[in-house]
């Protein structure tokens, strides 16, 4: 359940509107499918049915129920949307402190680096799977997004191999591409220090253990499914994974003048 203080909830139910036992301009139908696009619930379960079963108690049964981050998310939606459900009556704008308790909400986010999750080349369709591993998150579901983690990860990887011309053949597995790729930052000294060299060492190993999950534990085949906290280890594990490769990426762009030219690989010492 969410924290909201009752302060909180002053606020946010007079931003909303809801005295009158609307929220802002939704219908029942719309309200439904605001909820369920942002956050993948279904308002209209009998678990959010609160006395009278009016949108406002709705919301209210939804704060009392569902956690921080799917608080904060569904109700960021609802404001990054304003313009279109606010209504006549309501401002023009959301309040600056309706905005402070989203923003207090959702860093109780279940993955702080999800938002590392983006590809690193131009493709549409690897966009939309970035996406889905991401959704999988904001809906506080892992375990629902490990085969698409996976997924992402191999096509992530076999991008920067390509970028330094380390073998990606078809067959070659997700732990083989990153063991490739960490090969080539050593030899090139983008790696610093033993430590780093040996985390990163030991996530070939998980990245390895990951192929298991993902045709044994995951919604890829006719699966039981990992549970969620193990979901949610892998999740941060790789996440963090990536928020570092992408540190160690930017560190290694070549001079402006270069930019323009094909990538220089005398720049990294080959």
């Amino acid at each position: 359940m969410s924290n909201l203080t009752k302060s909180e909830k002053r606020k946010l139910e007079s931003m909303l509107g809801m005295a009158s036992g609307y929220v802002i301009n939704f219908s029942n139908r719309t309200f439904e499918e605001f909820v369920l696009e942002s956050t993948g619930k279904e308002i209209y379960n009998e678990k959010y049915n609160l006395n009278s079963g009016s949108k406002a108690n709705r919301m209210r049964a939804f704060w009392d129920i569902e956690s921080n981050f799917t608080v904060g998310k569904l109700l960021g939606d609802i404001f990054d949307e304003w313009d279109e459900y606010k209504g006549l009556d309501n401002a023009d704008e959301p309040s600056e402190e309706c905005l402070k308790i989203v923003h207090r909400l959702k860093l109780s986010a279940p993955v702080l680096d999800i938002d590392a999750i983006i590809p690193n080349s131009e493709d549409r369709d690897f966009e939309t799977l970035a996406k889905a591993v991401r959704d999988s998150i904001d809906r506080n579901e892992p375990e629902v997004g490990l085969d698409r983690l996976h997924t992402f990860l191999v096509k992530y990887f076999r991008v920067l191999c390509e970028k330094y011309d380390i073998d990606t053949d078809k067959k070659k597995p997700l732990h083989g591409l990153v063991g490739g790729y960490i090969k080539k930052m050593k030899a090139a000294g983008a790696i610093e220090s033993e430590m780093t060299e040996r985390i990163l060492k030991s996530s070939i190993a998980n990245m390895e253990a990951f192929n298991y999950v993902r045709n044994n534990q995951s919604f890829a085949h006719d699966n039981n499914v990992l549970k969620y906290n193990e979901a949610m280890l892998i999740f941060g594990h790789v996440t963090t994974s990536i928020r570092f490769i992408e540190e160690l990426e930017r560190g290694l762009e070549p001079p402006k003048e270069k930019q323009d030219n094909q990538f220089d690989f005398n720049y990294l010492n080959f």
